[in-house]
């Protein structure tokens, strides 16, 4: 009998799909066959789910071929991916690199000089602290705040990374977290760079498109909300 039904249950799917399609918002299915429990809540975040799904999967092939390495995050905001990351990385240190009070002036005025849209939405990025994104941290311990101006942060740090997320949003900070992190960035490791694709922050598309250039070095832009930009060692 259910095989009666089947096709049936597919064809009202397919019509639901197209409905979604309006809004352009599609269903996908989270990778079934790779034969392991993954760990990603299917509910979390269910808007960016395909950032926060490779996130999970590139997490899985660092830890799994043990590639060495710490884990960081250079535009925090509230902590939430920086929360996922932690999650992944359960044994690797995680640096937290924010100013935790919004942008810097001078670097909106590079992105205005060079004809960057730099505040596309109405989030107050100020809206934040160190002590509130901790909270969202399941192994807190692991995790050092570097607060201030980028790449002032990174004085006297010493350290490789496996991972990174760059979420800056504006194209000086991009552009000097790549310059910074990739030379350190392991073989086998990531560097997730968000916003590539979005109209609302133009800046880190210009950002990106010069580090490969002047580096040699290639990236993959995913399909993702805000559409992130992966570097690969």
């Amino acid at each position: 009998m259910f095989q009666n039904i089947l096709p049936i249950i597919r064809s009202i799917l397919q019509l639901f799909e197209k409905f979604l399609l309006l809004f352009k918002v599609v269903l996908i299915r989270a990778t079934p066959y790779l034969n392991r429990k993954r760990k990603l809540d299917m509910s979390y975040r269910a808007w960016d789910f395909n950032r926060y799904s490779s996130l999970e999967l590139c997490a899985y092939e660092i830890n799994d071929k043990n590639i060495q390495g710490s884990v960081a995050e250079l535009g925090v905001f509230q902590g939430d991916f920086a929360a996922k990351i932690n999650e992944l990385f359960p044994n690797r240190k995680l640096y937290l690199f924010d100013t935790f009070e919004g942008f810097e002036i001078k670097d909106i005025k590079i992105d205005s000089e060079k004809g960057h849209r730099t505040q596309g939405h109405n989030v107050d990025f100020s809206k934040t602290s160190e002590e509130a994104v901790l909270k969202k941290m399941l192994f807190v311990k692991n995790c050092e705040i570097r607060k201030g101006y980028f790449p002032d942060t990174v004085n006297g740090l010493e350290d490789t990374f496996a991972f990174v997320s760059i979420d800056a949003d504006l194209y000086k900070p991009i552009y000097e977290g790549l310059c910074y992190f990739y030379p350190r960035l392991s073989v086998g490791g990531y560097i997730f760079v968000h916003d590539y694709n979005n109209l609302l922050f133009t800046g880190a598309k210009d950002a990106v498109r010069q580090f490969s250039i002047e580096k040699g070095v290639n990236y993959f832009p995913l399909s993702d909300d805000g559409g992130t930009a992966i570097f690969a060692r």
